[in-house]
């Protein structure tokens, strides 16, 4: 097996530093940029210019805007809780920082001190950590539109508990899936397992992918779900009486989000690091070395790490996750808001039964799977891709062409079919 340097316990603990202090001035800085880049792309949809003024292209923007948050005048109501008020923000944001320290961001990297796993914690319970710390900045945002003593910041902290609620219970059930197939929680046990599938499981599991997709959507507070905010209508909800850099602080803690439900969506369902039709990257912690694989006597195949793998990896995480970035960007500029009605609805009504439904039909068919002594190989997800596949395609033609989330419109037809049942008149010309 290919050697696995062990780091001594200086070591470990002088690159565990660094790869926070790493991890977390990546994040910021993405998060920094991924604003610019957000308006970008939306000038470019509705076909302006966008920042272009500050810096080459635009590029020194995000710091004009840090820059102005810091030495703008912090602003506080006077029948404010002010402790909670200041607190509401930093927790927010502590949340949407830290969970990202238990995705793996590529393979693992050679040095001469050891070789460094390229995960800032290798925990025992990595999508678990996840979900759990996620879930929590709710308390921030429903804390802050509390504090604030302010109804429309209160009912916008009201809204997001309440889509809070419904969608945290679609995403565990999304990834319930890919606990099954995987049998594991940890992610890096998830990209070993998708290299030996020899399919990422965005396509045994595409309807989970899809469910996974709404729900991280909904849990990050972006369009088409962003009732906690809604300008429109609540003068911009829960934040509405917070100025300067707290008010940054939940911008920032958005983004990191979204950052974050986009690195995990390409580990989850897209591999991860895994570089797509090569096996030079497959490689997995196995005993007192590094695999990439199994032979047909089930003797583990060695792997060596290297520089060059590493960098090829971290390239490939990194443009999966800025494609969903991208898409999370995309849909806001093109989607307009659900109604209140309709976000309830789609959760309860549609993503619950369904996200139930499709774990016992996948459990289903892996039980029938190794019942029959199907090895756990390319054959065993093709059966599941078209399992899959086939159930994905009912869903979207049943949740389509207004079958699912109606909008007013259908319930003005169904009254004026009403009128026309009972009466006999038309019921377009009663109401004209």
């Amino acid at each position: 097996m290919g050697e696995m340097n062990e780091l001594t316990t200086t070591w470990f603990v002088v690159i565990g530093a660094v790869k926070v202090i790493a991890i977390f001035s990546v994040v910021m800085g993405a998060v920094a940029y991924m604003t610019l880049a957000e308006r970008r792309v939306s000038a470019f949809i509705q076909d302006r210019l966008g920042p272009n003024r500050v810096g080459p292209f635009g590029l020194l923007q995000p710091i004009a805007d840090g820059l102005k948050n810091v030495i703008k005048e912090e602003t506080m109501p006077g029948t404010a809780a002010k402790f909670y008020f200041v607190l509401g923000p930093a927790l927010a944001i502590m949340p949407a920082v830290i969970t990202f320290a238990v995705i793996p961001v590529a393979a693992p990297l050679p040095t001469p001190v050891g070789t460094v796993d390229m995960i800032v914690a290798d925990v025992p319970i990595g999508i678990l950590y996840i979900l759990a710390l996620s879930s929590l900045a709710v308390y921030g945002i429903v804390l802050s539109g509390w504090a604030s003593n302010n109804k429309y910041a209160f009912l916008g902290g009201l809204r997001a508990s309440a889509q809070m609620i419904s969608y945290e219970v679609a995403l565990g059930l999304s990834v319930i899936a890919v606990l099954l197939l995987a049998g594991n929680v940890t992610l890096t046990e998830m990209v070993w397992q998708q290299q030996q599938l020899g399919l990422w499981f965005v396509f045994p599991l595409s309807l989970a992918f899809i469910f996974f997709l709404i729900s991280a959507l909904a849990e990050t507070n972006r369009l088409p779900f962003d009732m906690p905010e809604a300008e429109s209508e609540l003068i911009s909800g829960y934040h509405t009486e917070y100025s300067a850099m707290k008010f940054s602080m939940f911008f920032i803690a958005e983004y990191s989000h979204v950052l974050t439900a986009s690195a995990l969506m390409a580990t989850l369902f897209f591999g991860g690091w895994d570089i797509p039709l090569w096996t030079g990257d497959d490689m997995f912690r196995h005993g007192d070395g590094w695999i990439r694989g199994f032979d047909a006597a089930g003797a583990p195949i060695p792997a060596t790490p290297h520089v060059l793998i590493t960098l090829l990896t971290l390239g490939a995480f990194a443009a999966k996750t800025a494609f969903f970035v991208l898409l999370y960007i995309w849909i806001r500029w093109t989607l307009p808001r659900f109604r209140y009605d309709q976000v309830m609805h789609l959760g309860w009504k549609v993503l619950l039964p369904a996200a139930l439904g499709y774990i016992m039909l996948i459990a289903g068919t892996m039980l029938v799977l190794d019942q029959l002594g199907v090895p756990f190989g390319f054959l065993y997800g093709a059966v599941l891709t078209g399992v899959s596949g086939v159930t994905t395609v009912a869903f979207l033609f049943f949740v389509d062409r207004d079958r699912v989330i109606s909008g007013a419109h259908r319930k003005r037809d169904v009254a004026r079919r009403r009128v026309t049942a009972t009466t006999g008149v038309d019921g377009g010309a009663v109401s004209n």
